[in-house]
């Protein structure tokens, strides 16, 4: 299997508090299916956890530990970063080359920054894309709800082709992996 399922920032953090984004149990629940698929299929299940130097998301911290009700099994693997891009002086990139990784899926939080741009990334590096269409969430802004979001990034995603390697969106329910 040549496929990684990206399951970026899924933190403690950032999925409680008066910013928690829109609807995080049930997108964890997704998620967890979503991971439960990719395990079966023999693909590689990866946790990239954004962290700060002090203070919020401090690594080690409670809200830098990954989200209540999330499941993680002794076989996936963790990438640890900086920035909004997953692959940002992480070693996400030497770790997909190790593994022989060819694609990616992705879920996880936040839509309009960490996953918008680690998509980007991925694209820009050569690596195909499936966005979990519903397994990916925000807490939205002043100008768009988080469902406007979503919905925003699963159209616009899936319509960049200038780097090559396309995205396609797919829900949890349709997500095939390995067939």
């Amino acid at each position: 299997m040549n496929t990684a399922l990206l399951v970026i920032d899924v933190q403690q953090g950032l999925c409680e508090g008066e910013h928690a984004p829109f609807e995080s149990p049930q997108v964890i629940d997704r998620i967890n299916r979503v991971s439960d698929k990719a395990r079966a299929a023999g693909a590689f299940v990866i946790f990239v956890q954004h962290e700060s130097g002090s203070g919020y998301l401090e690594h080690g911290t409670p809200a830098w530990q990954l989200a209540d009700g999330l499941t993680v099994a002794p076989t996936d693997l963790r990438v640890r970063k900086t920035s909004a891009d997953s692959f940002h002086k992480t070693d996400l990139q030497a770790v997909l080359k190790a593994h022989d990784v060819e694609d990616l899926i992705v879920c996880g939080m936040h839509t309009e920054f960490c996953v918008d741009t680690t998509i980007r990334r991925a694209l820009a590096l050569g690596y195909p894309v499936v966005l979990v269409s519903d397994a990916h969430t925000t807490e939205g802004n002043a100008g768009l709800s988080p469902q406007q979001v979503i919905r925003h990034h699963n159209d616009t995603l899936t319509n960049i082709s200038s780097f090559g390697p396309l995205v396609t969106a797919v829900s949890t329910d349709d997500l095939r992996i390995g067939t």
